[in-house]
This record gives C-alpha cells, structure tokens and sequence, in this order.
C-alpha cells in the first residue's frame, strides 16, 4: 500500500531531525573533548603571556628607581608596584572563577611562593619539583612544548582524575610557575550535553512531527481535491471543476486551472470522436448497404435480361438457320428480337437514371413550371395507347397550376404513373388525375393522385412496390414488357424532392399520390 504525502514528509522531516541530533550527539562524544581540550591549552597560552608580561614589567619596575611620574595614557610607561599587583591578582582570579584554573607562582632562587590560587601549595610546589627532575613521566602526556614551559596531560592516582597542566619558567628564568585544571569536568560536560540533547531532540521530533502532520494537511488538501477531479475526468465526468480555496498556493491553482483546460479540451475532443464514430458508422452501413444493392442489383438484372436476351438469341438463330422461309415469319422473328431490344433499351436506361438518382449525380433543379400544363402534354402522348385499350381518362382542371420543382424529373413521376395505371387499368378501366391544393404547417402545397379502376394491390405488398425489379403480378408485368423500375425512380425523384409520396388501395382501385410546393 503506497503512502500519502503526509505520511511521507512526516517520515522525512523525522527522518532528517533524528539525523541531526545523530550528528550533533555524535560530535559532541567523539569531538567536544578535543576541543575544549584546544580550547582550555590555549587559555593556559594566554594566561603564561599575560603573567610573563606582568611579571617583566614588575622586573623592570624593581631594576629603575622608583619613579613617581605618572603612567602616562597610552599605557607605554610602566605602572606602580601596587597596580601591577592588582593587575597580577585580576589575571589570577580571573582564571581560577572563569577556566576553574589552579595556579603557583614561586621563586625558586628564594624558594618562596609569590602567588597562590591553591589552598594546597606544597602538593603543587612538590608536583612541579618533580617534573623538573623528571620523576612520574610516564603518567604524563606532553600536548605543547614551548622554550620556557610545556603543556601535559596527567593522571593523579590519588583523585584518579586526568589533569591539564602548564609548568616551567617565566622568561626572567627563576620563577617557577605550575597551573592545572580538571579534564573530568568536561566529559561530565559532554556527557551532559549529550542527555540534554537526546532528550531535548525526542521533544523537538514528536512535536515537530504533529505539527508538520497538522501543517502538511493543508498543502495536501488542494493535491487531494486535485486527485479526485482527474478520477472523475477519467470516469468522464467532465462538469467537475477545479475552484481555487483560500489556503491553496499559486502551483496548485495554475495545476487545477491547467486541468479545467485539459477537461474542457477532452470534453470538446471526446465529442468530436463520438460524432466521427457514429459518422463511421453511419459511412460503414451505408457502403454496407451498397454493397447489398449492388449483389441485389447485379442479380436482379441478370435475371431481368436473361429472358429477352434468351428470347433475342432463339429468334436470331432461328434466322441463321432459316427457319423463316416466308417473309411474314421473318418479319414476325425480327419483331421479336427488335422488341425485346427495346426492352432491354428501356431498361437500361431506366436503371442509369435510377443509379444517377440513388447515388446524388443528378441535383434537382428546382424551377416553377404549370402542372396543368405538364399532365396534359403527358395525356396528349398517351392518347394513342389509352384509345387501344378503351381506358377513359377523368382529369379537368381549368386554369394553370404553378409547382415548384424539377419539371424534367416531375414530368417523369407522372408518366410512370399514367404509364402504371394503364397497365394495371381493368374492370371499368377508367383512370382518375386530381390535384388538390391545400396549406399545411404553414406552406402551401399541391396534392398529385393517378387512381385506375382494377385489383387492389395486396397489404402485404404495399411497402415492397418500391423496391428495385419488384413486381406484384410478373406474368401481367412481363405482358406488357415492364421491368418493376419505374416506381423506384418515382421513390427516388421525390426523396430528391424531400417531398411525400404513397400508395393506397380504394374501393374499386388503386392510386398513387405525391406531392409539391406551390
């Protein structure tokens, strides 16, 4: 389980300050000794120069007569006798309270002891004696050794206590001084320092350790908050927003303003996707669907041309091999094949303008033009074919009617209409064209219906007669030589037009309905 920040900067800073009393602990039990080792010899340094010095004037005082000028201000010319006692009694003492420093000053060429900071003058006179001659050296450790006196560090079996002593001659070369301070005092000192650091570092540790704990919280709230909107933005929840608080710093809020940007763009970007793929999909079911009509396609028009090229190819080999001796039999095979030609012609070029239409090549071109006028030129032309088939037409209206829309393509839905309803006309056979204007949803439109007396096309069958080569009655279509195209091309003229379109079935009949704007 991973840690949190918190945990892992309390960790740190625990770490860090355990460290640091480590250290300074380790210091001050393996250095602190050395060093104030150092630091005392070179107070026992100073006080031999500071003494000597005191002592030359004294020699130099003792030698003039005495002189009652006084000393002037800069302190060049040589003191009293009573001051230069009183300086001498200022160093020693001084010493003694501040270094803890023990001191004997004697003259050897009288054998008598000039100062003292000891109670015990003889041990110490005794003690330098011995040195002088040697004696008890291999208790001693020399540490400094000067022209005049040395530094050593000694041991008193007496006190089993190690001591730091300066013995040996002032520069006059007859006084004899010793002076000696305790080194116990300063392991006491740093095993002391050491407790009180120990313990004073536990404390500095818990106590800083709660309040980091405390302070960091506020540091890893914003992060916290932070966390949680990049959980919601993976879960795509991309209204969470990052809003800056009171307590949070300026990284955290160009962090948090940094991931509004980072949600907004996502959201913006996820969007676009998501409509490319459905986009693609929509692209993917439409080649799908092409693909499928283009099977269907193929299918249908082998199979819609097998027969009159079957028919066209019996026929022509019929003429290869004379089967029609006589002209009339001749005349009638070649009907045949020109007929069945005509067909196929037919249909081709239905099918071209049906894939023109399908796939957009052919835009509407939208114009008003008279619907009036253009049904009556198709009754004009199929005037010939009704009359043959004794079919009356009912279509009287007075007066232009103004459409707008393709005409060229219109003219073609009504025709394949006419052309349907003549076919199909029976009982009766009679053929009704009404056009009924009329306003919906604000607009003005025209009603178109072509209804022709007959059999009603089955239920089942209504929703199928726009398909491609689709044919309720094949054998009464094949009679009449239609190829079951020309209601997919009314389909797809409309749908060009976005225009409604239908068929319904009436009492004696049938009729086809569309619709446009005027």
């Amino acid at each position: 389980m991973k840690s949190s920040i918190r945990s892992r900067f309390t960790i740190i800073f625990v770490s860090l300050m355990a460290l640091s009393v480590g250290a300074v602990w380790c210091i001050n039990n393996w250095f602190l000794e050395s060093y104030y080792q150092n630091y005392k010899i070179r107070i026992l340094e100073n006080g031999y120069h500071a003494i000597d010095a005191i002592l030359r004037e004294q020699q130099a005082e003792g030698e003039k007569a005495l002189s009652e000028a006084e000393g002037e201000l800069n302190g060049d010319a040589p003191l009293s006798g009573e001051q230069e006692a009183k300086r001498l009694s200022d160093t020693i003492l001084q010493m003694r309270e501040r270094s803890n420093i023990t001191l004997l000053i004697y003259d050897s060429m009288q054998d008598t002891a000039m100062v003292s900071s000891s109670r015990d003058i003889d041990m110490l006179r005794e003690r330098v004696r011995q040195y002088i001659v040697g004696y008890d050296a291999y208790l001693r450790e020399i540490l400094r050794e000067h022209d005049n006196y040395m530094i050593q560090k000694t041991f008193d079996p007496r006190s089993k206590t190690f001591y730091l002593e300066s013995w040996g001659f002032f520069s006059d070369n007859r006084t004899i001084f010793i002076m000696r301070t305790p080194l116990e005092s300063i392991r006491e000192s740093a095993s002391i320092s050491n407790r009180f650091l120990m313990w004073v570092g536990l404390f500095v540790i818990l106590s800083g350790s709660l309040i980091l704990y405390f302070i960091t919280k506020r540091i890893t709230a914003p992060i916290h908050r932070l966390s949680q909107l990049s959980e919601k933005m993976s879960q795509l929840d991309f209204e969470a927003k990052y809003v800056p608080s009171r307590h949070s710093t300026e990284e955290i809020d160009i962090l948090g303003n940094s991931m509004n940007v980072l949600s907004d763009q996502l959201k913006e970007t996820i969007g676009e996707l998501k409509s490319a793929n459905n986009q693609l999909q929509l692209d993917i079911e439409k080649k799908t669907q092409i693909d499928e009509m283009r099977k269907d396609f193929i299918a249908n028009v082998s199979h819609e041309l097998k027969t009159p090229i079957a028919l066209i190819q019996g026929y022509a080999e019929g003429l290869v091999e004379g089967m029609g001796d006589d002209k009339e039999s001749r005349d009638y095979y070649c009907g045949v094949i020109v007929d069945e030609a005509g067909k196929m012609n037919q249909m081709v070029r239905q099918l071209l303008t049906l894939t023109a239409l399908e796939f957009g090549n052919e835009q509407a071109s939208m114009e008003r033009f008279d619907l009036i006028e253009l049904i009556n030129g198709i009754l004009t032309s199929s005037g010939l074919l009704l009359k043959q088939k004794g079919i009356g037409v009912d279509f009287s209206c007075a007066g232009p009617l103004y459409v707008w829309g393709d005409e060229f393509k219109i003219e073609e839905v009504v025709t394949n209409y006419v052309t349907n309803a003549i076919n199909h006309a029976d009982g009766e056979k009679r053929i009704e064209i009404r056009t009924d204007a009329r306003e919906r949803d604000g607009k003005r439109e025209v009603l178109v219906s072509v209804f022709n007396t007959g059999l009603p096309i089955p239920e089942d069958d209504l929703p199928r007669i726009w398909t491609k080569f689709y044919k309720v009655d094949k054998a009464r279509t094949r009679e009449y030589g239609g190829s079951g195209i020309g209601l997919s091309i009314v389909k797809a003229i409309m749908e060009s037009h976005h225009k409604a379109y239908g068929v319904r079935n009436r009492e004696n009949g049938v009729e086809f309905w569309f619709t446009l704007d005027c």
